[in-house]
Formats: structure tokens, sequence, C-alpha cells
């Protein structure tokens, strides 16, 4: 019995640490969204001390990132990283939309510490157009989508490629989420923050 534990132990591996990502890159903007009420929910769903988290692994190559746009003018802004299995629960109740909401009967890859939504901001942190709000689920949010202005293109289009540089995958119905490929082999969390 001990040795079938063991086995069962050792096929799922240690628990990957959780870093808070302003550790690793300082200048990060941090607009963690679901711990205020500007959120496609229009409710806060995390505790206003809730921090950007996410595997080490990930919060290390989104310093990468960091560091490819700053000489183009850019750094980043998040607006959700980690998110508790608890949260993922109250928003598949409110919205159980798959392809934009997770089922947590599955879990998210947020919920795994393995996926970031964010995007550009200027030097300063000054907001720069995208093709639409955060949270904004239309046909406009996807990569694939060619209408608004020249300006919003080119930005996502920016952080598409710097991300896809180091190894990140998009979600092809929102620009602002991107996930590590091989973010389902981490396990599923309910951690508070």
């Amino acid at each position: 019995m001990l040795v079938g534990m063991l086995t069962v132990m050792l096929a799922a591996g240690p628990k990957a640490q959780l870093v808070e990502v302003r550790t690793v890159i300082p200048d990060l903007v941090v607009d963690m969204r679901y711990a205020t009420d500007d959120n496609f929910l229009q409710t806060k769903l995390y505790p206003a001390s809730a921090r950007c988290l996410l595997l080490d692994t990930a919060a290390q190559k989104l310093k990468a990132v960091a560091d490819a746009l700053k000489p183009q003018g850019f750094r980043l802004k998040v607006y959700d990283c980690y998110r508790p299995l608890s949260v993922q629960k109250a928003l598949w109740k409110r919205f159980p939309k798959p392809g934009y909401v997770a089922d947590p009967k599955y879990g998210s890859h947020h919920n795994r510490g393995a996926a970031v939504d964010l995007t550009l901001v200027t030097i300063d942190g000054a907001e720069v157009e995208m093709p639409t709000p955060f949270d904004t689920f239309s046909k406009a949010a996807h990569h694939s989508y060619r209408g608004g202005s020249l300006a919003s293109q080119g930005h996502r289009d920016t952080l598409r490629r710097a991300m896809e540089a180091v190894g990140f995958k998009i979600n092809r119905m929102e620009w602002w989420h991107y996930e590590l490929p091989d973010a389902g082999k981490y396990p599923v969390r309910d951690e508070p923050f």
C-alpha cells in the first residue's frame, strides 16, 4: 500500500511553488480586476490584498517578455494571474461559457498558476489601445480579429510576438490570455491569497 501511494506521489511530482511576480518584475503594473468591481461580473471575487502569483517558470518567462518589450517602449500590466479554484467555481456559476470561462470540474490554467491575463502600457504606465477592453467576450477580442484601429492591432500583435517568443501559448478568443504550453501538467489549486 505504501509503495502504491509513493508511486502516485512521484508520478504527480512535487507541487511547484507560486511566486509573487513583482519580486521578479519590479516595474510590473498590477491591476487585479477580480479584486475590484471593474470586471465583467461587476463584483469583487478576490480580497483587496490579492497579488499576482504565478509558477516560477511562468514568472521567469514573463520577465523575459518584460525585458524584451522595454526597449520598444512598453511595460506589462497584469489583470489576473493565479486564481483559486473556489473563485473559478463562482465565475462558472455566473458565466458558464466554455472558451471564456473554464469549467471548474477540470480547472483553469489560472487555477494552476500557469496562465496570465495582461496587456501593454507605456514606460510611464499609460494605457495603450487594444482591440477591446479586458474581459470583452466578443469576436473583437479574438486574435484573428482584423477590425479596429491599426494601433490596436499593432499593440495586440506586439504583445503576442513577445509572449510566443518565450513559449507562452495564446487563447485564440482572448487577446489578453496566455499560458504555459504544458500548463495542464500542474495541479489545480485552491489556496487563498
